[in-house]
């Protein structure tokens, strides 16, 4: 029986040592990064939607605030990609089985995800961002979309010289709808005789569609194109990127980050800042306090200075037009103006 017990523990041992390394090798791809001084008191792990962590874009911007986060305190952080559907669930388990203290999902497609775990997990604390989940051990974080997607459609309607100006989404969701709202107001604010063409691709990550969107709608004479749609956004920028390097002009308004830094002045008109860096900052942050607001809706607007366009807007955009949009910004502040949602 000794002999047998020796034999088995080693097997263990090794056993364990290849599951470990093949968990490694996985198609999930995950990155984990701990403070030199070991200061690990708090975990925090991050679930994307479907498309990557670095899309330039939605799931970057969450990605860089929890790891600012680490950089102040010193905690420990961690994302996986599901690369589908059914990855989704499992990969928000593996941060609540391990224990972590807060385990965000960040978009709104991952709603019934989260509302699963955190159904049948109610010790665990979950954050979403982009929907709501009415439940006491979860934080919600939206933005109203509409309302910096107002100030761009603003800048696109006083900058296009065709007249026609277009919108990408990627899946018809009501957070989507609502860039898409408020980008036809701004738009119609100052110049109603402007066309508006739109185009939902269906999906979040498919650089493809987007290029393929974006040539639909140059061709038919825009030259102007706002986009909410992630990672598929990189495929709008590579269009205009072709036809200006041809001799065309045309312009692509960047979402969520400022993305002229990825993608150049060439191209890039302005870009409608959404801060979820912050927005999943601060609620982090709060659960370090002990402040985590379970159950509650944190709503963000230029008010709260939850969204912007971005602050290299005037490389592009005259200094007459930033006036205007500037004018725009304090009326919807001072709820002289009420931005469309749908």
């Amino acid at each position: 029986m000794r002999k047998l017990m020796k034999l088995v523990v080693p097997m263990v041992l090794i056993v364990s040592l290849l599951l470990a390394g093949c968990s490694n090798d996985s198609n999930t791809n995950t990155n984990e990064e701990s403070n030199a001084d070991g200061n690990n008191d708090l975990k925090f792990g991050m679930v994307t939607d479907l498309g990557s962590v670095n899309d330039k874009s939605f799931n970057q911007s969450a990605w860089e605030g929890l790891q600012q986060l680490q950089e102040d305190k010193g905690y420990e952080v961690r994302y996986l990609e599901p690369k589908s559907d059914g990855e989704v669930v499992p990969n928000l388990l593996e941060f609540v089985n391990a224990g972590y203290d807060l385990t965000w999902g960040t978009a709104a497609t991952l709603q019934d995800a989260i509302t699963e775990i955190a159904s049948s997990h109610l010790d665990t604390k979950l954050g979403i961002v982009d929907a709501v989940v009415d439940m006491p051990n979860v934080a919600s974080v939206t933005f109203k979309e509409e309302e910096g997607s107002f100030l761009v459609g603003v800048i696109a309607g006083l900058t296009t010289e065709s007249n026609k100006v277009g919108f990408v989404g990627g899946m018809e969701i009501p957070v989507i709808k609502r860039f898409e709202s408020g980008f036809k107001a701004g738009v119609e604010a100052v110049n109603p005789d402007a066309e508006i063409i739109i185009n939902y691709t269906g999906d979040f990550s498919r650089v493809d569609m987007g290029k393929s969107a974006a040539s639909t709608i140059y061709d038919a004479g825009a030259d102007i194109i706002f986009h909410a749609s992630g990672l598929t956004g990189n495929g709008i920028f590579n269009e205009a990127q072709e036809r200006f390097e041809s001799g065309d002009r045309v312009w692509v308004i960047g979402v969520d980050m400022d993305q002229s830094l990825t993608f150049g002045d060439d191209v890039t008109l302005t870009s409608m800042i959404k801060k979820v860096d912050e927005a999943v900052y601060q609620v982090s942050e709060q659960l370090e306090q002990g402040e985590f607001p379970g159950g509650e809706e944190t709503s963000l607007g230029l008010k709260e200075d939850g969204v912007d366009i971005a602050p290299t807007s005037d490389k592009n955009v005259s200094p007459e037009v930033l006036d205007v949009v500037e004018e725009y910004r304090q009326k919807i502040i001072d709820g002289e103006i009420e931005v469309p949602t749908n």
